[in-house]
């Protein structure tokens, strides 16, 4: 019986320190939540413009672009950025424009060329990209079909 009671006492005590522990970390907690929080400066600078990227030699690789927003109170209204320009990228559509082209179509006989058109797959730096663009070439060597002549009836008939 005596062993009882003091089970009971070391349980009660357990839960008494419980109670306390979890109300000091409740009050720790509440009193983090009444600090005055770091004000949050809101800026008034506009977001950031950028040029077109400008190749430091040639017409690709690596180079710079510059940036500018605007606002009153803005510290940097304009900065530089280095860039890159992929060689393989058709710079006739924008140096920034990547197209996904289709299969050349067959050739057309009126003008000796076939096109082929190409979807924007992706623009650098926000380019302004053209949708979808399409593209010519010579058709190469055009097998015209040989006049059928005397000369060749003659070739037929040995």
């Amino acid at each position: 019986m005596q062993q009882q009671q003091q089970q009971r006492r070391m349980f009660t005590a357990a839960l008494l320190a419980l109670v306390f522990i979890l109300a000091a970390v409740s009050t720790t907690e509440a009193g983090k939540k009444e600090k005055p929080e770091k004000k949050s400066k809101k800026s008034d600078c506009g977001e950031w413009q950028w040029s077109v990227c400008v190749p430091t030699n040639g017409d690709c690789g690596l180079g710079t672009r510059e940036g500018t927003r605007t606002g009153a109170e803005c510290k940097q209204t304009t900065k530089t950025q280095k860039c890159k320009i992929p060689c393989n990228w058709k710079k006739q559509f924008g140096a920034e424009c990547k197209y996904q082209f289709q299969a050349w179509g067959e050739c057309d006989l009126n003008t000796a060329l076939k096109t082929r058109t190409g979807n924007l797959k992706r623009a650098l730096h926000n380019a302004d990209c053209q949708k979808t663009v399409t593209i010519s070439k010579p058709c190469g060597k055009l097998t015209k079909p040989k006049p059928q002549g005397k000369f060749n009836l003659l070739k037929a008939a040995h």
